[in-house]
């Protein structure tokens, strides 16, 4: 076991999956000598020579373009885009190439990239800096989407989503790269694509991915002060989504609260929503709620606390369920 943030358990998991298979190759700005604004990649330049930890040029679609070519002659990179909000130049090759060419070579060839994308608010960031923007591609078919919440699950997850033979995007909770956690060294605790239980609870279900577990967590604790028991539901796995886990849980308490940074119109907390009331109906005894940031543009810094959901917006919803 060792302790350590998410942000060093993820560079911990890349060290790891770079010494196990020569095939895997780092592409960013900055992520060599820099090790990356976040220094993720800290590090790993010294150990493994520039031609496996390559600084690109600014420019996130050339950086998406080239991998595709590496994977698609036997190698397997790993790219960072250094904000969420830069992901955008990239669209058209992760949704147009990355995602169907799989499919359009009829299993001829493997497309094994990693995108890691640092997502999120809570760091006082400009525009750009803190949006959350896996909706968009978890809507499109041919790409695998994960994000962990806690240090092991960083560390075991990322060199899992670089085995896969599947385009895989690895968001990155940066609000939490320097929570610390215990990390198993020795075999991952889950599947990459399952979700699992952070907390057991008894009357409502709350669901959340990345940043979100931990406020979830925190509206659990709070809450059984007040004699109320959440079970709290870590996703993990954004696409596909692992739904026996929650349809369980659902089973048990007979409530579901899905909760996001994201804006929640057209978001992976409503087909979430959508998907419990057709497959577990008869379980439910309250309409499933959602509690996500307002579907307006991410604010300024100084606004941000209003705008992103809390343990007590969590907990409004639970009452409201609880209400029914």
């Amino acid at each position: 076991m060792s302790n350590l943030p998410i942000a060093k358990a993820i560079t911990a998991g890349l060290e790891a999956a770079m010494t196990k298979d020569d095939r895997v190759l780092l592409m960013g700005e900055d992520i060599g000598q820099l090790g990356g604004v976040f220094r993720v990649t800290e590090g790993l330049k010294a150990k493994f020579g520039a031609s496996r930890v390559m600084d690109t040029p600014l420019a996130e679609s050339g950086i998406i373009g080239t991998a595709i070519g590496l994977a698609l002659n036997g190698y397997r990179p790993v790219c960072e885009i250094q904000f969420d909000g830069f992901i955008f130049p990239a669209f058209n090759q992760i949704t147009t190439q990355l995602a169907k060419l799989t499919n359009r070579l009829e299993g001829a060839g493997n497309l094994p990239i990693v995108i890691r994308v640092p997502y999120g608010g809570h760091i006082g960031a400009v525009e750009h800096h803190q949006e959350s923007p896996e909706a968009y591609f978890a809507h499109t078919p041919g790409l695998k989407l994960v994000s962990p919440s806690t240090a092991n699950d960083a560390y075991w997850m990322i060199q899992q989503a670089i085995e896969s033979n599947d385009p895989v995007m690895f968001f990155e909770p940066k609000s939490k790269y320097w929570t610390k956690g215990e990390v198993s060294l020795n075999t991952p605790t889950h599947q990459l694509h399952k979700t699992v239980v952070a907390r057991e609870g008894e009357h409502v279900t709350v669901l959340g991915h990345g940043a979100m577990v931990h406020v979830l967590l925190q509206a659990a604790g709070l809450a059984q002060s007040e004699g109320i028991s959440l079970e709290v539901l870590d996703l993990r796995s954004l696409s596909p989504i692992d739904y026996l886990p929650i349809l369980r849980s659902v089973s048990k308490t007979g409530r579901l609260v899905v909760a996001q940074e994201a804006p929640g119109f057209v978001s992976i907390g409503s087909e979430i929503a959508a998907t419990v009331t057709e497959q577990a109906f008869y379980s439910l005894d309250a309409p499933v709620l959602r509690v996500s940031g307002f579907d307006v543009p991410f604010p300024p810094a100084k606004l941000e606390k209003l705008y992103l959901p809390d343990a007590d917006r969590v907990l409004e919803a639970v009452d409201r369920a609880l209400a029914f």
